[in-house]
Order: structure tokens, then C-alpha cells, then sequence
């Protein structure tokens, strides 16, 4: 059973370790104590707390599934074209859009925006795992 330490699941839903331990203390969050008398929370709990925290924060109707709401950080246009980043937690996204569109979203460091993402190619990657290659 995956088990993650306090700072281990702040880092991973985005959150401080002051506030995975309140929600501990306050019961929003289940966690156990290791043998060294260390919170941890099973990763079974964890992930339907963040997917419950997914849920509650998406609104409207949309198909896409994946909203990243975030700071604009930097804007690059040109003529035609703009070149959006955001910062979004620990992640980074960046948009190609038109120029036109950053305008009339009024896209500029510092503002809070939303990257909506829906592709039907998504990579899953596990960390600390070398590539194994398939054999013929």
C-alpha cells in the first residue's frame, strides 16, 4: 500500500503542509501513524481527496476535463500571433493564440487565468522510473 508523507501529498495536491495537516486535524483528510509516530496518508485516501477537491473547484459544462487556473507570467506577440504562459501551482503551461484573442482577454503578467486542456494524447510518466523498452 502507497502510503505519502505530509509534505509529500501538499506537494502533490498543491497545497502547504500547514494546511494537509489541518484538514488531518479537522478530519477532512484521513492519515495514520508510521512507527516513528509520523502522519501519513494512503494513497487511495489521497487520491479520492483530490479528486473530490477537482470536482468542487471545476464549473460550467465543458468536455474538457483538465483546467489549470493559474497567473499569467509571460506574454510574447507579435503581428499575428501571442505566446501565453501560466503559472499553475508547480506547473507551467504555455498557449499559442492569436493575437486578437490575447487581446480581448486582456492576457498580461499578472492576471489570473484558466488554461483549459483537451487532447487525446496524453503521456503518463512515473517519476524515478527508468524507460523499459518493449521487447519484439
Amino acid at each position: 500500500m502507497t502510503t505519502f508523507r505530509i509534505s509529500e501529498a501538499a506537494a502533490l495536491l498543491g497545497v502547504s503542509s500547514d494546511t494537509v495537516r489541518r484538514w488531518v486535524d479537522t478530519g477532512r483528510l484521513r492519515a495514520e501513524r508510521d512507527e516513528h509516530g509520523h502522519r501519513r496518508v494512503n494513497g487511495g485516501d489521497l487520491a479520492a481527496f483530490a479528486r473530490a477537491q477537482v470536482e468542487s473547484v471545476e464549473g460550467g459544462r465543458s468536455s474538457a476535463r483538465n483546467h489549470f487556473r493559474g497567473i499569467v507570467t509571460e506574454v510574447i506577440k507579435d503581428a499575428v500571433m501571442a505566446q501565453v504562459e501560466i503559472a499553475a501551482g508547480p506547473y507551467r503551461v504555455v498557449s499559442l493564440m492569436s493575437r486578437q484573442a490575447a487581446d480581448e482577454l486582456g492576457l498580461t503578467p499578472g492576471v489570473v487565468a484558466i488554461a483549459v486542456i483537451k487532447s487525446t494524447n496524453v503521456v503518463v510518466e512515473i517519476p524515478g522510473h527508468e524507460r523499459v523498452a518493449a521487447h519484439p
